[in-house]
């Protein structure tokens, strides 16, 4: 029997990949979207992110309808993971989180397939609205392909 993360049942809202080496910022994000019913799995850095996604893949219990990426993180070079996500998990949204604006950046990222691009701190009705948008545009690509 496999060990499936404690968040997994209910989720009507969703589910979304935080991934953030910063735990403040994680628990931050997590609080806001489980309070409008998301479910959110955390990973601190991009290893741990990949990892949750394979596992994903071959559990499938509940799908990741979106991922939320810091760009600079220890260990990890953001826009190559960016790149690894759209590579490898084209039907899930990726949105981007920085606390370093740089427009130059921002569309490049888009030009990648980055659904939006935010700058930390993140006011909580913006957070929820791009999430509700990835999410949603998760779904519609399901059900065309």
């Amino acid at each position: 029997m496999e060990c499936q993360d404690p968040i997994t049942a209910g989720g009507q809202m969703g589910r979304v990949l935080v991934v953030d080496d910063v735990a403040v910022v994680r628990k931050s994000i997590r609080a806001t979207l489980a309070n409008a019913g998301y479910d959110v799995v955390e990973a601190e850095n991009g290893k741990q992110a990949i990892r949750i996604l394979q596992e994903q893949e071959r559990a499938e219990p509940v799908p990741i309808n979106a991922i939320l990426s810091d760009l600079r993180m220890p260990q990890n070079n953001g826009t190559e993971l960016v790149a690894y996500f759209r590579r490898q998990y084209p039907a899930i949204p990726v949105v981007v989180l920085t606390a370093y604006p740089d427009v130059e950046l921002a569309v490049s990222l888009m030009r990648q397939g980055v659904m939006d691009f935010l700058v930390k701190p993140v006011l909580q009705n913006e957070l929820l609205a791009v999430v509700k948008k990835a999410v949603e545009q998760q779904g519609r690509g399901k059900q065309q392909g």
